[in-house]
């Protein structure tokens, strides 16, 4: 198994802050108790996990009250969107993105199935929002707008507080997938206009498989899990201390490093970003160039395939994406980036860097020196050299008419 690589990869996945991994480990060998317990094994536990909880709000500027652990993002999605629609069950209309996260998209589909309307709104070439869409397409039957904080294909950031107001004004329920914005961009729930916001640990050096939403106080809410009543019989099952424990840490190591290292990962970022596009020809930064989050970039190289980039970079040990890790393994290009209408000369060859505070100069010295030869190398091989190519400009035509 192949241990060590340069991993460019952090919006799929990070590393267990080794802090995190020995703060966990008493709650695997040693302290194995049910925090619900009534004996004072178990109880000394639940202690822990009250801990953890007061560290997770600390980042999210939130009240320890707040603060629903989970199993990470999906099951954030999925729990807030359906207790904003039981809340309120005379209202059948949902507000989205095009570019939002499977987690929300797929369950928006499916509750179109199920009699709710659906309002996707559009974004331009470079990825943002058009508020005045989302002014118009607000109404008295909408239960909820679901908008997430940052695109984790482009890094994208949206103006989540100008979207709040607009949506209070209309007495709309207002989500906020927060995944990739966590840990990069400080958060004070206390004096925002969300109403639920997920984030998960596996994206701010924390294990898999342990996630929290934020619910502000007074928001009714509805159990997605129902069980034995935990998490004040907002998310019922037996808690995963050590999951907790390690994402309250990590938690703790976000909130102590978030200034230091996002501007650390902006340089390197951008670094590696101006090179690229200096040397190489024929590529172009997907996104908006600023309002971005500073660990990412999505780089489109004409007329090459991105798996094919990502297979040779793999052959040098350099972990990147094509997308979404939740949609890997599918042909289709990326939705996100379908959406802001890529030219389809660029968009089957868009790969993604996303840094962290891991992330070494060294490392970004080495992509940049094989990313030439490698876009050099597949160019050759490839039959579309020229925008000219009567294919090419039927495929774009094509994307664009998809788009509307």
């Amino acid at each position: 198994m192949q241990k060590n690589c340069i991993y460019l990869d952090n919006n799929a996945t990070t590393k267990v802050d080794p802090e995190v991994v020995e703060a966990m480990l008493p709650y695997l060998t040693d302290y194995y108790g049910n925090p619900s317990s009534m004996h004072s094994f178990g109880g000394q536990v639940g202690k822990v996990v009250n801990q953890a909880r007061e560290q997770v709000a600390a980042l999210l500027g939130a009240d320890e009250s707040e603060v629903i652990f989970t199993s990470g993002g999906t099951e954030g999605d999925n729990a807030a969107i359906r207790a904003a629609l039981l809340a309120q069950p005379q209202k059948r209309h949902i507000i989205t993105t095009q570019v939002e996260h499977p987690a929300v998209l797929t369950l928006c589909k499916q509750l179109e199935n199920q009699g709710y309307t659906v309002t996707y709104l559009s974004v331009n070439s470079q990825g943002q929002l058009d508020l005045n869409e989302l002014e118009a397409s607000l109404t008295g039957n909408t239960a909820l707008v679901s908008i997430m904080y940052a695109n984790n294909e482009t890094g994208v950031v949206f103006p989540i507080e100008q979207i709040g107001m607009r949506v209070k004004e209309h007495g709309a329920l207002f989500h906020v997938d927060a995944v990739q914005a966590v840990g990069k961009i400080p958060m004070n729930m206390k004096a925002s206009t969300i109403d639920m916001l997920t984030m998960s640990g596996h994206k701010i050096h924390a294990p898999k498989g342990i996630g929290a939403l934020y619910v502000r106080r007074g928001v009714r809410f509805r159990p997605l899990l129902i069980g034995g009543g935990q998490e004040r019989g907002r998310r019922s099952g037996t808690p995963n201390v050590p999951g907790i424990v390690g994402l309250g840490k990590a938690a703790e190591l976000e909130l102590l490093h978030i200034e230091e290292a996002t501007a650390r990962e902006k340089k390197l970022r951008d670094r590696l970003e101006q090179t690229i596009i200096a040397t190489i020809p024929d590529c172009e930064v997907n996104g908006h160039s600023t309002q971005r989050l500073p660990n990412t970039t999505n780089i489109g190289f004409k007329y090459i395939e991105g798996e094919a980039i990502l297979l040779h970079l793999n052959k040098h040990g350099i972990c990147a994406s094509s997308g979404s890790a939740c949609s890997s393994g599918s042909l289709e290009p990326s939705h996100v980036l379908r959406a802001m209408g890529i030219p389809y000369t660029i968009l089957h060859g868009s790969i993604r860097f996303s840094l962290s505070r891991y992330t070494t100069n060294a490392e970004i010295d080495t992509v940049l020196e094989v990313m030439p030869g490698i876009v050099e190398h597949l160019r050759a091989l490839s039959p579309f050299k020229s925008d000219e190519a009567a294919w090419l400009q039927e495929q774009e035509q094509a994307v664009i008419g998809a788009r509307g």
